[in-house]
Parts: structure tokens; C-alpha cells; sequence
């Protein structure tokens, strides 16, 4: 409801005169922070998830611990590795001066993630797999995106 509402906000605001030629940008410093932000957010909500999934399950902790610990490898060291690096020189390259709050992002990056929100929410909408699946994934996928958000805010202790 209220997305529907929002969006028709922003399209009166954009299409309206006094507004075309109004910017809202925010320079490289912040950038980095919008991208930690989002990253460690993203996290957290994971974790969580996995973690109140882990209470609830009745399989043995350890082999859910090395399982977590195999996932949490896998995504921080091959895939958020490459994603990091992609995203912080596309951050370095920009010039200095105002740009978008997401311009980090890249229209694959946006498919993605829109794309991962929703097949999580259907695997576990549907119960597609079992509780005990979504314990040790989602912990170890969301200590994996939180790492990386911090690696975004200490990226920004290198721009300065």
C-alpha cells in the first residue's frame, strides 16, 4: 500500500517543474558508507533469521556450526570477495562531487539482490526446505554480507 503511494510521490516530484533540476547526491565518503550500511543491514537480518531458525532446530550444534562455517567461507571468500572489489573500485573511480546514494550498485547487482530477497522469502513463505537448512545457510550467508559491510567502512577509512 504504502509502496504504491511512494511511488506515485516520486514520479509527481520528478515530472513536476520546480523539482526536474533539484539534486540529491552524496560524495565518495558516503557512498561507502551507503554500501557498508546496506551490506551490514542485509546481514544482520540474515543472521537473525538464521539464528532464531538454529534455536527452534534440534540437530546437532556442531555439525551446524562447521556447516555454517563451510557457507560463511564459500560467500565471504569467493563470491562477496569479487563483489567488494568490484563495487570499491567503482566507488574510487568516481570523480569527486555529488552522486547518487546507490550509484555503487550496477543494474546486474540490483537484479541480484532483488532476486535473492525474493527466492528467500518464497523458500521459506513455502517451507520449499527444511528449518534446519535456513539455520546454518542463513547464519553463515549472514556473518559472510556483515563482514563485507564492515570491509565497505574501513574502505572508507582509505579514501580519506
Amino acid at each position: 500500500m504504502y509502496g504504491n503511494c511512494l511511488f506515485i510521490i516520486s514520479i509527481e516530484i520528478t515530472l513536476h517543474p520546480k523539482y526536474r533540476n533539484m539534486r540529491f547526491g552524496v560524495n565518495k565518503n558516503i557512498l561507502s558508507v551507503v554500501a557498508g550500511a546496506i551490506w551490514i543491514i542485509a546481514g544482520l537480518n540474515i543472521l537473525r533469521i538464521g539464528i532464531l531458525t538454529w534455536i527452534v532446530d534440534t540437530t546437532s550444534w556442531m555439525f551446524k556450526l562447521l556447516e555454517a562455517s563451510m557457507v560463511f567461507l564459500f560467500f565471504f571468500g569467493f563470491i562477496f570477495d569479487k563483489i567488494y572489489k568490484k563495487y570499491s573500485d567503482r566507488i574510487r573511480q568516481k570523480h569527486e562531487g555529488s552522486h547518487c546514494p546507490f550509484s555503487f550498485f550496477d543494474k546486474k547487482g540490483f537484479a541480484m539482490m532483488a532476486f535473492m530477497i525474493v527466492l528467500g522469502i518464497t523458500l521459506r513463505h513455502f517451507q520449499l526446505l527444511p528449518m534446519s537448512f535456513f539455520s546454518f545457510f542463513y547464519s553463515g550467508l549472514g556473518a559472510a554480507l556483515f563482514l563485507t559491510g564492515l570491509r565497505f567502512l574501513f574502505f572508507r577509512m582509505k579514501l580519506k
